[in-house]
């Protein structure tokens, strides 16, 4: 896994479950269908603000951020020597707590909302310059670097739904383990997120 983050929820000494929620991870993501043929697993970034109207059932605006790599043979039938598909999304998750109440929370959440997803193809060039530093100086010299020579990107709806655990810790907050499935709804890479938060 890409990271483990803590995910807090605020609550008020009054109230017997907290209403207010946010949480923060990070994971590694995993394409599916046809997209596993054309990308390498990457990973991701996820954040997110909710509200739970009552202890077993909730709602989340979700904000995700998945990284994957061209694969070889792709990048080849193009002529291209690299190549990235990035997928930002924002989207409204009702979420459903089985076990509420218990140390070991389990739910089931899914949704939908907006998906922008960016295609970039690169090659590798030699570009000239002057690098160093003020410690051992500055001089000219020829370094690699990617130059983009292809991009598309696509605004699209999309949809989501998955699974996780939620384990209470002695700070009040509670670590989270999650696999959301994402598909957009129109002729789109499906792709499996697997995210700690």
């Amino acid at each position: 896994m890409a990271g483990l983050f803590a995910a807090f929820v605020t609550t008020g000494s009054a109230q017997e479950f907290p209403h207010f929620a946010f949480d923060a991870g990070a994971g590694f993501t995993t394409p599916a269908g046809n997209t596993g043929s054309s990308l390498d697993t990457g990973y991701n970034i996820r954040a997110g603000v909710g509200y739970n109207f009552v202890p077993w059932v909730g709602a989340m605006l979700d904000f995700g951020f998945d990284n994957m790599g061209i694969n070889s043979t792709t990048l080849g039938s193009y002529g291209v020597g690299g190549g990235t598909v990035r997928v930002f999304s924002l989207t409204l998750d009702p979420i459903v707590h089985l076990t509420p109440k218990s140390r070991v929370d389990l739910y089931v959440t899914g949704g939908g909302g907006y998906f922008h997803e960016q295609t970039q193809f690169t090659n590798p060039t030699l570009v000239t310059g002057t690098f160093g530093n003020p410690f051992f100086g500055f001089y000219p010299g020829v370094y690699s670097a990617n130059v983009v020579v292809g991009s598309y990107s696509v605004n699209k709806p999309g949809i989501d739904a998955g699974a996780g655990i939620a384990f209470g810790s002695k700070w009040g907050g509670r670590f989270f383990a999650e696999a959301t499935t994402t598909s957009e709804l129109t002729a789109a890479p499906a792709i499996t997120p697997i995210t700690c938060r």
